[in-house]
């Protein structure tokens, strides 16, 4: 009866590792395309398709938003709420060195609020297509 017991507990710790190790990280998905196709230069101005991904414990989450750039660096962070309208995260944030936040690659050094949020702000649209593959040649049949 015991074996059965700790059979059981182990399939069931088992499964709850493999879940816990296949998590749904958008930064993590985000900067591997990045790292594989690379970015487009991000100009001065309003970015309305950006994803800003929250820091959590369990991992990152992600949210739609817009971000002002002025001078190279993000002055200014709005989450888009379900009615499509947006709101300022906040008016002071910083990066880990208390700089105006600047990035890399289509992704931002890693910003933190003046309330403690951890957040990366993804210029989704200023990633780079993904390369063309090439078209495998047909042979004729009768060969």
């Amino acid at each position: 009866m015991k074996s059965n017991k700790l059979r059981i507990l182990l399939v069931l710790l088992t499964m709850h590792s493999f879940s816990y190790t296949q998590t749904n990280d958008c930064l993590k998905k985000m900067e591997y395309m990045f790292s594989k196709r690379g970015s487009n230069p991000i100009e001065n101005g309003i970015h309305y398709h950006v994803i800003v991904s929250y820091t959590k414990p369990a991992g990152n989450v992600c949210y739609n938003g817009k971000v002002i750039v002025e001078n190279g660096a993000i002055t200014k962070i709005f989450t888009e709420l379900e009615d499509g309208t947006f709101e300022e995260l906040t008016k002071k944030f910083t990066n880990t060195k208390n700089e105006v936040p600047r990035f890399e690659n289509g992704i931002s050094e890693l910003i933190v609020t003046e309330n403690g949020l951890k957040i990366h702000v993804i210029f989704v649209d200023k990633l780079k297509p993904k390369a063309k593959a090439y078209k495998e040649a047909e042979l004729p049949e009768d060969i």
